[in-house]
């Protein structure tokens, strides 16, 4: 089976539909028996797809991934919206260091990379720790 992304050449619609092979579609529409499904038309011709990538590699390369980073997050304080002042405290010596993690907008982090402050950004979204259900 082959699906389609189909568009009728009168409205504009875009609909998709599933075939045998592209010969299948070639003869149902030449035979016109494709139509469109919101006014009936046979005016119908195929519409720029995205193509389908089957998904190469180690499928478990995620669930891995947040394994990790779960892993080397218990051992670090959330500071949430409070991370890029710690983080600055932190290099500046105004507090201990330690490991914490939280979060920043990108022009802040910018900032704190210029300024030399050691950060890095996870590589998965983090759920704070208030909001897990």
């Amino acid at each position: 089976m082959i699906v389609f992304d189909l568009q009728c050449r009168g409205g504009g619609e875009r609909f998709e539909a599933w075939f045998d092979s592209n010969a299948d579609y070639e003869r149902q529409a030449k035979a016109g028996l494709v139509q469109c499904p919101y006014c009936a038309s046979t005016e119908v011709e195929k519409a720029p797809m995205a193509p389908s990538v089957p998904r190469k590699g180690d499928a478990n390369a995620l669930a891995r991934l947040a394994a990790m980073q779960a892993e080397m997050l218990k051992n670090s304080e959330w500071v949430g919206d409070k991370f890029v002042e710690t983080a600055r405290a932190m290099h500046s010596g105004e507090i201990e260091p330690g490991l914490v993690h939280g979060q920043a907008r990108l022009s802040d982090a910018k900032a704190l990379v210029e300024e030399g402050v050691p950060i890095a950004p996870l590589p998965l979204p983090v759920v704070p720790p208030g909001q897990v259900n």
